[in-house]
């Protein structure tokens, strides 16, 4: 069993600053060019976040399992019915041990709870993982975006 505890200060601090370099970095991987990553993400900064806060209908949360936090979830409500997963982790030294599926289990579990219809989330190509995962708990493709570079 996993629950959910919402971050507080510092740790929401320290988690921005590493999940903004994770991101750009899989922006980059992702065939981005370095000024459009930190574009993207100055934007995101903006939109879901005040002065470093969560914006409202932005929950980031620590996820625990037996009083030992294994990763963190953010989620953020984007419409009366539609929630999106904006980023999961699952610390490596817990993976393959089922806590991934749980996490986005309570991720759906905590937007029906807000009264959501729909749970939505971006993964990038390379992570066939959690692409595995996902389709494996019925969520359909919406959209591939491919590149090639030459």
């Amino acid at each position: 069993m996993i629950r959910l505890n919402e971050m507080g200060q510092p740790g929401l601090k320290a988690w921005l600053i590493k999940m903004w370099a994770d991101y750009h970095d899989e922006l980059i991987a992702a065939g981005e060019t370095p000024e459009d990553a930190a574009k993207n993400i100055a934007r995101n900064q903006e939109l879901l976040f005040d002065g470093g806060e969560p914006a409202e209908g932005q929950y980031i949360f620590d996820v625990v399992s037996d009083e030992v936090t294994i990763g963190t979830l953010w989620l953020g409500k984007r419409s009366d019915q539609q929630w999106y997963v904006y980023d999961v982790v699952v610390n490596e030294e817990f993976r393959g041990k089922g806590f991934g599926r749980l996490t986005m289990q309570a991720a759906e579990d905590f937007a029906k709870s807000q009264n959501g219809t729909r749970l939505a989330l971006n993964v990038f190509g390379p992570n066939t993982i959690a692409r595995k995962l996902y389709g494996s708990m019925g969520y359909n493709e919406m959209a591939i975006a491919m590149y090639k570079d030459f």
